[in-house]
């Protein structure tokens, strides 16, 4: 696993041994980010689920101005902080070590930026977390998005998501091999 653009591009990234954790590939990643440049630059990013970091990492490399990272596995944890020392990123970087829906359910400190991009990506296996995850960002939870944010979540192609999420809406589906990534705005409630 490499970072494949940006400051730190061809560095390679440690992932956690085991089957556990499933990196986002390298084509994947690539094609992420090349529907976000016209968004990266200086932008607050959160990586939920976020295993070895590499996307995150990757948005650190592509010009976002800070990264939260959340995950809970011990084994990814040490392979993200790893990551990130042998990089020596230190400014602009938060990993928080806890589930990711208490992470969401705690909301924005009031000093904290909101962020312009999310993404999410769950072991593929775990269904109710993509759903809960979701719908907190389009309920309880979207004051963590920034105006204009955007919510990305990668999921197996097999197994689709929602249209939309509280608030959320899908605005673009791209779909790799089994991979899809499902991007997703807030826009208006919907109707009951």
């Amino acid at each position: 696993m490499r970072i494949i653009a940006g400051s730190l591009r061809s560095r390679r990234l440690e992932a956690p041994s085991g089957l556990a954790t499933r990196p986002t590939s390298d084509r994947l990643r690539e094609t992420l980010f090349n529907v976000l440049a016209p968004r990266i630059q200086g932008a607050s990013f959160l990586d939920l689920f976020s295993g070895s970091g590499a996307v995150g990492i990757e948005a650190l490399s592509r010009g976002a101005a800070r990264v939260a990272f959340v995950e809970r596995a011990e084994a990814a944890l040490e392979a993200l902080r790893e990551n990130l020392a042998r990089l020596g990123l230190r400014d602009g970087v938060r990993v928080h070590a806890g589930s990711v829906s208490a992470f969401l359910r705690r909301g924005r400190p009031e000093s904290s930026p909101r962020f312009d991009l999310v993404f999410l990506d769950p072991p593929w296996d775990a269904a109710p977390d993509y759903d809960a995850a979701l719908d907190l960002l389009g309920g309880a939870s979207s004051g963590l998005l920034a105006q204009g944010g955007l919510v990305i979540a990668e999921h197996r192609r097999k197994q689709p998501l929602e249209d939309a999420y509280g608030n959320l809406r899908r605005t673009r589906l791209l779909q790799q091999g089994d991979a899809t990534l499902s991007f997703y705005a807030p826009g208006f409630p919907r109707a009951e």
